[in-house]
């Protein structure tokens, strides 16, 4: 067998086209970023940090990559971000994803916490989203 090239940046690209495709979502968000620009207004969320891990069996060469997500409100509370996090998970726990060049064996949600950004004037909401998504290497 000859190393697996890296799954990370398709999966990246089926969970950014996964939520952006759901009307659900786009109801409750302003938009989904790799890069947010100044202006954006909240809420919204944002694709963060990734780590691959080799994930082998005999015979197929495997990925688990574990993906973050942020979501940013301004709401008075937690109640908004998480129940956009909440769609969100429903969108990926579990859920089948078309990865470019691997093929999915599982999408898995990990965790979620509730943070507030302590910077004045300490409005903002984030909801810290990691989920494991689990590949192999097509033939």
């Amino acid at each position: 067998m000859t190393t697996a090239p890296s799954p990370m940046l398709p999966v990246q690209a089926a969970v950014y086209t996964r939520l952006t495709a759901d009307s659900a979502l786009s109801g409750l968000i302003t938009g989904v970023y790799d890069y947010v620009p100044e202006d954006v207004v909240f809420p919204y969320v944002t694709v963060g940090e990734a780590i691959e891990t080799p994930d082998n069996t005999v015979g197929a060469l495997g990925r688990e990559t574990v993906i973050t997500l942020h979501v940013w409100t301004r709401a008075r509370g937690h109640a908004k971000g998480l129940t956009i996090a909440a769609r969100v998970t429903a969108l990926l726990d579990h859920q089948p994803l078309t990865i470019a060049g691997s093929a999915h064996i599982a999408t898995r949600y990990e965790f979620a916490q509730t943070l507030i950004d302590p910077e004045p004037p300490g409005d903002v909401r984030h909801v810290v989203l990691r989920y494991r998504v689990v590949t192999e290497q097509l033939p």
